[in-house]
């Protein structure tokens, strides 16, 4: 079997994303109501019931709003790190004991022969982390809801073969907005979100010979649009000497829509 993934739900509205090597099989957050991730489950023709667990990335509402509805109805075990426990406390409900697993940073979990590896990133939540899923010699890097890329999440992350990458603004978008000045800080912050120019620059330096997908993701739905986003991920990339279409192809991804799963 090999390693494949379904970016289920992506943006401020809620995000979810499948990940399975066909033996063991993963949900990284749960940002929708319990019915919206039945749904979404259903629209790529996979079951909750199949999930080995459920991996948080941090506590913000569009990343665990369905989380403890799932895990009570399906008696899912929950994958969050010790700062991101204590934060949800009163967010997801009661989850017993026996579903609750620490993940901490840095950490390499297995799951069958599917290999998770968390990394962190900055945001502004307790203690924010995302994933790379190895199996053999695929891998599959998650990193959405940081300010900025790190040399050091760069090593991480470097020659996945494919990404879900954050493209979450344009700068223009978000300066001529309706949002206050102090929400626009924040999202330009270290610990925000990163822009689409950003996010185009972070790739150049990541993007290795067996990477092959970029998925563009956590659009905002006021400050930015797919096509703005795409088109200048594309042109930073093509700037850094790097062919879009033939090197590596950009995907969308949506708020309410779960792409094809893809087989890398």
């Amino acid at each position: 079997m090999s390693l494949h993934f379904s970016v289920l739900a992506s943006g401020s509205t809620g995000n979810a994303i499948f990940v399975s090597d066909g033996n063991q099989s993963l949900l990284v957050d749960a940002g929708l109501s319990g019915k919206q991730m039945e749904s979404l489950f259903h629209q790529v023709d996979r079951s909750i019931q199949d999930i080995s667990g459920i991996l948080v990335t941090h506590e913000h509402s569009d990343h665990i709003k369905g989380l403890g509805v799932l895990a009570r109805k399906y008696k899912l075990p929950i994958y969050a790190n010790a700062k991101t426990w204590k934060a949800m406390e009163g967010l997801i409900g009661q989850v017993s004991t026996d579903q609750q697993f620490h993940f901490e940073i840095g950490q390499t979990k297995s799951f069958g022969q599917l290999e998770v590896e968390s990394f962190g990133v900055s945001h502004d939540a307790a203690e924010p982390m995302f994933f790379v899923f190895h199996q053999g010699n695929k891998k599959v890097t998650l990193i959405t809801d940081t300010g900025y890329v790190s040399d050091r999440m760069k090593g991480t992350i470097h020659n996945s073969d494919a990404f879900v990458f954050e493209s979450n603004h344009d700068v223009e978008m978000l300066r001529m907005g309706r949002y206050p000045w102090s929400v626009k800080r924040r999202i330009l912050s270290d610990v925000g979100h990163v822009s689409n120019e950003d996010a185009g620059l972070a790739m150049a330096d990541v993007i290795g010979d067996q990477t092959k997908r970029i998925y563009l993701a956590h659009l905002s739905q006021d400050n930015n649009m797919k096509e703005i986003a795409r088109m200048s991920v594309a042109q930073t990339l093509q700037q850094k000497g790097i062919d879009v279409d033939h090197q590596v192809q950009l995907y969308d991804t949506d708020p309410k829509r779960p792409t094809e799963i893809v087989y890398v």
